[in-house]
């Protein structure tokens, strides 16, 4: 294991200005206002913060800028926001807001080349390309919409040509794994850590502390994310830094 710490990273997934979240991408139940869960979650010591507009893409509406702006006034951590990331002005917008990066998705599968263009104008470690993807019967395949729609494009040629293309980080989701906490697509994840030299983000399938352990041991992940444990006040963060840190876990306290 390298020796930049681990982040834990809450995600924050907002559908009409609130908190929500799903069983693998369906059956949304509220969790909250974003605004002061970002606060708290900056005040427990979570390293990152992810603010994804769910169904930005889908409605193609552009994410709350507005909302960003007050989450970013809250909080002392860096900040991911995604959703209906479309185009470059789409980037300036959400930086000028506050955010530190952006989250892109369908649109960086449709449009390749968007990765690059957000590299080049902002550098790279603004850009962190997020892929679901479902290990479907003949593979893993990378998911548009929210999880609505199945592309061809494979998950590990996928993570390759988006790190070619200069995204500074890759936020895998497996979609089998998304809310039923069984612990993250680990095989999946290693598998992309060790072939790729950009930092992996685990996302999909956090129950217990230990799923967090074996994202970072088994599945070599840099940093692991989660929301239903940390919105229902499941798993605190404090507690899980210092579970993580008992293992010998490279973890800021």
């Amino acid at each position: 294991m390298s020796g930049l710490s681990k982040r834990i990273i809450p995600c924050l997934d907002v559908k009409d200005g609130e908190t929500v979240k799903g069983v693998n991408f369906v059956g949304l139940r509220s969790a909250g206002d974003p605004v002061a869960l970002g606060k708290a979650y900056s005040q427990q010591g979570a390293d990152e913060l992810v603010f994804l507009d769910i169904t930005a893409s889908f409605e193609g509406r552009k994410t709350f800028t507005e909302m960003v702006g007050r989450v970013a006034l809250e909080i002392n951590i860096p900040f991911t926001v995604g959703g209906g990331i479309n185009e470059l002005s789409d980037v300036e917008r959400l930086l000028y807001a506050g955010a530190d990066k952006v989250s892109v998705n369908s649109a960086a599968i449709r449009h390749p080349e968007l990765i690059g263009q957000i590299a080049q104008r902002f550098g790279s470690q603004v850009c962190v390309c997020a892929i679901d993807a479902r290990l479907d019967s003949d593979g893993w395949h990378c998911y548009l919409k929210g999880g609505r729609e199945r592309t061809e494009r494979g998950l590990f040629e996928w993570a390759h040509e988006a790190q070619e293309r200069g995204a500074g980080e890759i936020l895998f989701t497996s979609m089998n794994h998304d809310g039923v906490k069984t612990g993250y697509a680990n095989e999946a994840l290693a598998r992309l850590s060790d072939s790729l030299s950009i930092p992996i983000i685990a996302s999909g399938g956090a129950g217990k502390k230990e799923h967090f352990r074996d994202a970072f041991t088994i599945g070599h992940a840099d940093a692991a994310l989660a929301a239903s444990v940390f919105h229902f006040g499941e798993i605190p963060i404090p507690e899980l830094k210092k579970y993580l840190k008992s293992e010998g876990i490279n973890v800021r306290l």
